[in-house]
């Protein structure tokens, strides 16, 4: 079954055969014809399946129809915002404006975005001469809504992407405050690729009526990214990751840390290995952060160290290692963070490293996933036994909800482990 089946406009037939895509994915298959049925919708899938174009080809399908009127009797009609998509980050807002841009290249929609760390005044400008979509990330949309620049009370299309990090990054206030600008009878779409508690919560004051639509098990992996775990001592994970890019050659390998700090120095360490690495992270203007991720999908850079506020929204062709330096306290991260290679049913490998008091974060990684992890020790870089510590308490039993909040909080500081830790990693030596 080919786009064709949705009955789209040959405009966008034409610029998704140019992208070199001939049958929709999973999820497009699912979303694409309740979203053209003007239902609410809250959808979940792997990233890197095209969830994208499963909300952008729908929206611009029913924005095409709606302008085809509009302009046939006024040319120079007002053209105030009537979809909304709403994303955490920077660069996944420019990873789906290009989206949209690139769809509907060939109709009369017009697109615009807004997001944070650039000035707002050529976003003031873009919005004057008129646009049908906006992609925005939530703070700088508040902006726009209250020097008012820009109106919501057209708005007849909403989406919220990758809400799960929304809320992760503590963007329910802001949530609030756009829901209460918007107009009530709207459709509207979520999308995520987990769902816990707190995004069913969230979905109740979102949706009208919503069709679920899962398109693989709840909080799974891509299957075509290769995951494997190295058993490490904390003070030797940035030699192990400099020896294995080396050793094998690698050209393009995306790493993961917890803290902007962290990210910072690996790259400062990494760059005296040898190997030519640079950091992006949330304190870095967003012109760096456009440049030092230009250079790395153009090979001028080998390594790119990122947290995970950073990271989401980069889409990078063909990316096929991931590590993760320090795993992350908030456990469908992980999910993110190896969705990044993999994509669009490439393959990909997935390395973590581990060390002794990070196993409680493994745990709960694990617990997600719903399967175990198999560990494992690479040769010259097994773990030091004797340096493992026996703490007085066990505090591997974090709730989840305490990992979010340490998360959020910038704390950096990691749980010790218990006894019971210590036996079972010394049973594999």
């Amino acid at each position: 079954m080919g786009f064709s089946s949705f009955k789209l406009d040959q405009n966008l037939i034409k610029a998704i055969e140019e992208q070199g895509y001939s049958e929709p994915t999973p999820i497009q298959t699912a979303a694409i014809p309740v979203i053209l049925s003007k239902r609410d919708i809250m959808a979940g899938a792997q990233t890197g399946t095209g969830k994208t174009a499963a909300f952008a080809l729908p929206i611009l399908q029913q924005l095409i129809t709606n302008l085809s009127t509009k302009l046939s009797t006024n040319i120079n009609a007002d053209r105030p915002v009537q979809a909304l998509v709403l994303t955490p980050t920077r660069e996944l807002a420019q990873q789906v404006y290009k989206s949209f841009v690139k769809y509907g290249q060939y109709t009369e929609v017009r697109t615009a975005i807004a997001y944070g760390g650039v000035s707002i005044n050529p976003q003031i400008e873009a919005l004057k001469q008129g646009a049908d979509i906006l992609v925005a990330t939530p703070g700088r949309l508040l902006d726009h809504l209250i020097n008012g620049s820009l109106s919501l009370d057209h708005l007849s299309y909403l989406v919220f992407d990758e809400a799960d990090r929304m809320l992760d990054m503590g963007f329910k206030d802001e949530i609030n405050n756009i829901l209460k600008r918007a107009p009530e009878k709207r459709q509207t779409m979520l999308f995520s690729a987990t769902f816990d508690q707190a995004i069913f919560k969230l979905s109740k004051t979102l949706l009208n009526d919503p069709q679920l639509i899962e398109v693989s098990a709840r909080n799974k992996a891509a299957t075509q990214v290769e995951q494997i775990v190295y058993n490490v001592d904390a003070d030797r994970k940035r030699e192990l990751i400099s020896h294995l890019i080396g050793m094998k050659n690698w050209r393009q390998v995306l790493i993961f840390t917890r803290t902007k700090q962290g990210a910072d120095a690996l790259a400062k360490e990494m760059c005296k290995d040898g190997i030519k690495t640079q950091s992006i992270h949330g304190d870095k203007s967003q012109g760096a952060r456009d440049k030092a991720l230009e250079e790395f999908k153009q090979g001028k850079t080998r390594a790119l160290v990122a947290t995970d506020v950073a990271a989401r929204g980069l889409d990078i062709v063909d990316l096929q290692y991931v590590i993760n330096y320090e795993l992350p306290y908030v456990a469908e991260d992980y999910i993110h963070r190896i969705g990044r290679t993999g994509r669009a049913g490439g393959a990909g490998l997935a390395i973590s490293l581990l060390s002794p008091k990070e196993e409680w974060l493994l745990e709960a990684i694990e617990e997600v996933l719903d399967h175990k992890l198999v560990q494992q020790w690479l040769p010259g870089y097994e773990p030091d036994l004797t340096k493992v510590d026996s703490p007085s308490r066990n505090t591997r039993g974090k709730s989840k909800k305490h990992a979010r909040q340490k998360a959020l909080s910038g704390n950096t500081k990691t749980n010790s482990r218990s006894k019971s830790d210590n036996s079972r990693w010394k049973k594999r030596k």
